[in-house]
């Protein structure tokens, strides 16, 4: 039994072998992480974690950059990769939810117990979607819409986060 799908996806039902070997696609779908059969976007956003680790080695400039390109770049490839499958905002477009886990961290400092918090909290407001978080998912279309309601559930729990870090809530070494 396999975790992840086997099965046509879309409307233009591609194949993951599709998936995977279109550049495109498979910067969309998290290097393959939205293949998964259930909770994509989480497995999207575990996909992310390599990332962030590479990431974070560099200064914050850097590392504000790279999270910038990652996200205005996500835009193109989320809009190409629903108008490849013809479906907006398919579960699988997890490119949203490794951006979306960039901006979450980007203003604390590492530590092994921001990197889970963070998880934790980007998770939570990406599922829960509270206001204004649900309306730009129902309202924007492409992919911007794509990539917003993750942007702004990134916001939120980054600013939780920081907040967390800069109250001493959490402890660090």
């Amino acid at each position: 039994m396999s975790i992840f799908l086997n099965t046509s996806l879309g409307k233009n039902k591609l194949s993951p072998k599709q998936i995977l070997s279109d550049p495109i696609l498979f910067l969309a779908f998290g290097f393959g992480s939205g293949l998964a059969k259930k909770a994509p976007g989480t497995f999207g956003t575990v996909a992310a974690i390599p990332l962030y680790c590479l990431f974070v080695q560099a200064n914050s400039i850097i590392y504000s950059l790279l999270t910038l390109i990652v996200t205005v770049s996500g835009v193109w490839i989320c809009d190409i990769a629903a108008k490849k499958l013809d479906e907006h905002d398919f579960g699988g477009i997890v490119w949203d939810e490794i951006a979306g886990f960039l901006i979450t961290m980007w203003l604390v400092p590492f530590t092994w117990q921001n990197l889970v918090l963070g998880f934790i909290l980007f998770r939570f407001f990406d599922i829960i979607k509270p206001w204004p978080i649900k309306w730009i998912d129902q309202k924007v279309q492409g992919g911007l819409g794509i990539m917003l309601d993750d942007v702004l559930a990134a916001v939120f729990a980054g600013v939780l986060l920081l907040l967390f870090n800069e109250s001493g809530w959490l402890m660090h070494p």
